[in-house]
């Protein structure tokens, strides 16, 4: 029997959201997009780059081909200008499932960001107000001691989100400080400490490489991003680089090479040092998720998707 026709007999008679996550360059939207067009249905990205229009090379999105062959969400749907966190992202994704769930019983979503991924499927608890006094005092370390003080001092007090989020990203290193600074306790504490009740199943699987493969992908991609114009791009968004949209691998590496502070191919290596680290934190954290499938095309969905 053909995979497809397989995986038609297998659809669930209640909502069920099929997530294919893990690192970035595993080849995640491919496996989606097969899945998708077996099931009929539409894809959901959990990327919290992606969903940016103005960020297109240096993200790594889905070409035109595969945006054409399955209709997709959350890619270029959303502005730099635009406020985006975990608690935006679950809030809008929830209403976009209800909708989908409404013309078919199963919607897939791809993506490597663990955070919106975990937020969807267990929600998150209310995170305290932003503090302008506890957020100065944190930039002024960021400019003095540089982004490795914030780095060290997150590790010491909250393990989990250190393994977790993108330690070249100074806002989101500055906000999970300042929760602390707040109210006292990790950031961490404050996600999924009761699970939010859904009206849909969530089947998890993790996309699994061998890490020298990874890694030698994640390398070639980022001198196909260069050929690509990706050095253009960021000259293009220099004007914005203190959004925190732009606080990410791929560009804040470029903005450093436009203000002299390294050589282009310094820059270009470290994007790809920084980019294999972070492919090694969603590594980490979806190692940790409860009842993760782990495959390595979709055909593996096929015998695993009903246990």
């Amino acid at each position: 029997m053909r995979p497809c026709e397989t995986l038609r007999k297998l659809k669930a008679q209640q909502n069920t959201l099929i997530i294919i996550g893990g690192p970035t360059a595993s080849g995640k939207t491919s496996i989606a997009i097969e899945v998708a067009r077996c099931f009929n249905t539409e894809i959901v990205s959990a990327d919290s780059r992606q969903l940016f229009r103005e960020m297109n090379i240096g993200t790594a999105k889905p070409s035109t081909q595969q945006l054409t062959e399955v209709k997709h969400h959350f890619i270029s749907s959303h502005s730099i200008h635009n406020e985006m966190n975990t608690g935006i992202y679950e809030t809008q994704c929830i209403d976009l499932l209800t909708a989908l769930f409404k013309k078919n019983k199963t919607v897939v979503m791809v993506g490597g960001t663990g955070l919106y991924i975990n937020a969807v499927v267990n929600g998150m608890d209310n995170l305290p107000e932003a503090s302008a006094e506890a957020r100065n005092q944190l930039q002024q370390q960021l400019e003095k001691n540089g982004i490795e003080s914030l780095q060290d001092q997150l590790k010491e007090i909250d393990l989990k989100t250190y393994s977790k989020i993108d330690l070249q990203n100074p806002n989101r290193l500055i906000r999970a400080l300042e929760v602390y600074m707040i109210t006292g306790k990790p950031y961490s504490s404050f996600l999924n400490s009761k699970k939010t009740e859904r009206n849909f199943t969530a089947k998890m699987f993790g996309v699994e490489r061998n890490r020298e493969e990874l890694y030698k992908t994640i390398n070639n991609r980022v001198d196909d991003m260069m050929q690509q114009g990706l050095l253009k791009e960021a000259e293009q968004l220099y004007p914005f680089k203190n959004l925190n949209a732009l606080q990410t691998v791929g560009y804040t590496e470029l903005f450093d090479f436009l203000e002299s502070k390294v050589s282009l191919t310094d820059a270009v290596e470290k994007i790809k040092q920084h980019t294999r680290n972070y492919a090694k934190r969603q590594v980490t954290w979806f190692k940790k998720v409860k009842d993760i499938n782990w495959i390595t095309g979709a055909e593996d969905i096929i015998s695993k998707i009903n246990n």
